[in-house]
């Protein structure tokens, strides 16, 4: 699958291993799911605000841009 998923977790090997196990609908259509980039935040409500902003952009280009300066 060539898509990106963006999202916050307080437990993300439980969170990846989910996306693999295909508990989510979204992320169901795919098993093969891999960790690209990952930031921590102070709390839950920065961590919202960052996913937020990054998805506002509607960029695969930002995605990647992201990802290769990470």
């Amino acid at each position: 699958m060539n898509k990106y998923y963006v999202g916050y977790t307080s437990d993300l090997e439980k969170r990846l291993a989910d996306h693999n196990n295909g508990i989510s609908t979204f992320t169901s259509k795919a098993t093969d799911w891999e960790l690209k980039l990952s930031g921590a935040y102070p709390s839950r409500q920065q961590a919202m605000q960052r996913e937020k902003e990054i998805k506002r952009k509607k960029s695969r280009k930002y995605i990647e841009w992201l990802i290769a300066t990470g």
